[in-house]
């Protein structure tokens, strides 16, 4: 197992991990020697799972398309380092399930998730998507889902950040700040009124207008109707600011 850990996002991190699987496989008998004389010669290695495991802060879109399609043996894992001290790691991607974790098989899939759920919840503040929607009609319960799915379906990269009074949705720096109501949900976007060329009805220009989230331009979204007029303004902030 080869770990190959960076401190910053790295366009290089995926041909580095291809070199090192490349370079393990060609010199079996150099590494087999230097692990005998290191730890001891009755140690013997076990090649049936040579894999990279590489640790980031992020990744950028096109590596993670690039560790989809290729049939190499690499892990994807982001880190986060918390003002507490406390890190945070998360799997973004596995090539397959190794003979090595069929051992953890027998765990419960849903209590693991559920204490993923809750720390990341303690690391946010006690804030958390679930939380925000506690109280609200299911019918801005839903709408908020399909605005969820739709944003973090923009990229592989979108990270959601809950906060007291709005949701965050960023790659580098926020491009929409979701604002759950009981009767509608307000969509701060990170444009500028002029790139609103031809405004709808449910625009407005909040720039000289003090509000939560990010951007200076809101859209009120009562219906899957008001949605779908607005994708095309979040794809623009999208596009302007974190792809």
């Amino acid at each position: 197992m080869i770990i190959e850990y960076k401190k910053i996002e790295s366009s290089d991190l995926i041909n580095q991990s291809l070199f090192y699987l490349s370079w393990i496989q060609d010199h079996r008998g150099d590494f087999e020697i230097a692990v005998q004389k290191q730890i001891g010669h009755k140690i013997e290695v076990d090649w049936s799972d040579i894999r990279v495991i590489c640790m980031a802060p992020n990744y950028k879109k096109y590596d993670l398309h690039a560790v989809q399609v290729m049939g190499a043996n690499i892990e994807l894992w982001k880190y986060r380092r918390f003002s507490n001290s406390t890190i945070y790691l998360e799997e973004v991607f596995k090539k397959s399930c190794s003979l090595s974790e069929m051992g953890n098989a027998n765990k419960n899939p849903v209590m693991v998730a559920a204490g993923k759920k809750a720390f990341q919840t303690r690391m946010l503040g006690g804030h958390s998507f679930e939380k925000t929607l506690e109280g609200k009609p299911a019918k801005i319960k839903e709408l908020a889902l399909s605005i969820q799915d739709y944003i973090m379906g923009l990229d592989a990269s979108m990270e959601q950040s809950p906060k007291k009074y709005y949701i965050a949705y960023k790659i580098s720096q926020n491009i929409v700040c979701m604002e759950i109501q009981k009767k509608n949900i307000r969509l701060f976007l990170k444009l500028s009124p002029s790139d609103i060329h031809t405004a709808p009805d449910n625009y407005k220009d909040v720039s000289n207008i003090g509000h939560f989230g990010t951007g200076d331009v809101e859209f009120t979204i009562t219906s899957e109707k008001d949605l779908e007029i607005v994708k095309p303004y979040i794809e623009m902030a999208y596009r302007k600011v974190g792809s």
